[in-house]
């Protein structure tokens, strides 16, 4: 079971190509079988939430907040690491403030 926090290696489709990689993303939650998650990027130019080699990443990457979506839990590979509470914290704030 992965929980809001996880970092998971996963596949994804993008949004603009039918093509399918393997990717790190940002569990938001998991359902009924499907996993709610943020796509994780290296390119540092993208705007989100930065996410350091300190922190656990492999690279210095952004969390992007505007790249979520859903997939098969069957789609998880595996489990990388879980965010520390302040980062979670975080991103929760920078979710609401897009819900607003």
């Amino acid at each position: 079971m992965y929980k809001f926090g996880d970092v998971v290696l996963a596949q994804v489709q993008f949004t603009d190509t039918a093509e399918v990689k393997v990717r790190p993303s940002l569990v938001l939650f998991q359902e009924y079988g499907n996993v709610v998650v943020a796509g994780i990027t290296s390119n540092l130019e993208m705007k989100g939430i930065s996410l350091t080699k300190k922190e656990g990443a492999v690279k210095d990457s952004v969390i992007k907040l505007n790249y979520i979506f859903t997939i098969s839990e069957m789609m998880v590979k595996r489990n990388l690491f879980s965010l520390q509470e302040i980062k979670k914290q975080q991103v929760r704030e920078e979710l609401l403030k897009r819900l607003k």
